[in-house]
């Protein structure tokens, strides 16, 4: 028995016979974010940093003295897997951790003067990247898109619909 591909229909479809996945947002922004991340890595080569990196060493730039918790809740990333980006950026002598003074097990991080400078010199490789992300897009249409997706992170990032997390 033939398949669609062997048949030639895939072929004759607008997407190849993936109009099932092609057109659903989910699978949009997941490519999104890949490129996202390929033209990021590229741009940003010579500085050894992933995006997730760069998000936490703003981060902790912008607000010093602040747990990996808490930055991690900046970044929308999960605790844990941001455990692991923090040891490598410490490792790299980029951040430094120290123990808080009214908790020990609690540790604050802090941007190294290494990590401040990788930051300075990074800078318009990061712009670069974000700048050839929306290449495709005029400025009015940059600017939509990304009102859209602030909208959408907004949104989605409150409370579920329907419950009620109020006091009660």
């Amino acid at each position: 028995m033939l398949d669609a591909t062997s048949k030639g229909i895939a072929n004759e479809a607008p997407f190849g016979g993936m109009d099932d996945v092609y057109s659903k947002p989910g699978h949009l922004i997941r490519r999104l974010q890949q490129i996202a991340v390929s033209v990021f890595t590229r741009e940003c080569a010579d500085h050894d940093m992933t995006p997730v990196q760069y998000a936490a060493l703003v981060a902790v730039r912008d607000n010093p003295e602040l747990d990996a918790t808490r930055i991690a809740a900046l970044i929308a990333f999960d605790r844990s897997t941001l455990g692991n980006v923090l040891e490598r950026l410490e490792a790299k002598g980029l951040i430094e951790r120290r123990a808080k003074t009214d908790d020990r097990r609690v540790k604050i991080l802090r941007l190294s003067r290494r990590g401040s400078q990788l930051l300075e010199v990074a800078e318009p490789a990061v712009l670069r990247a974000q700048s050839r992300m929306l290449d495709p897009l005029d400025e009015a249409e940059r600017n939509q898109f990304l009102l859209l997706v602030r909208r959408i992170i907004a949104r989605q990032d409150g409370p579920p619909r329907g419950e009620n997390h109020g006091p009660s």
